[in-house]
């Protein structure tokens, strides 16, 4: 799925600044989310090449 950034900012420009916390909380939790999948990744990977 493709996603327009420039309208996704345009649209921000018009929520409230309580909305737009939350969405900023959200981002975070989105970002954090990815981080600790590709860590486990590497984690699993680490352990796959010890058992050679």
């Amino acid at each position: 799925m493709s996603v327009n950034r420039e309208e996704l900012k345009r649209m921000i420009d018009y929520i409230a600044a309580q909305d737009a916390l939350e969405v900023l909380d959200f981002i975070g939790y989105l970002n954090m989310k990815r981080e600790r999948e590709t860590l486990k990744n590497l984690e699993q990977a680490s352990m796959t090449s010890m058992d050679f």
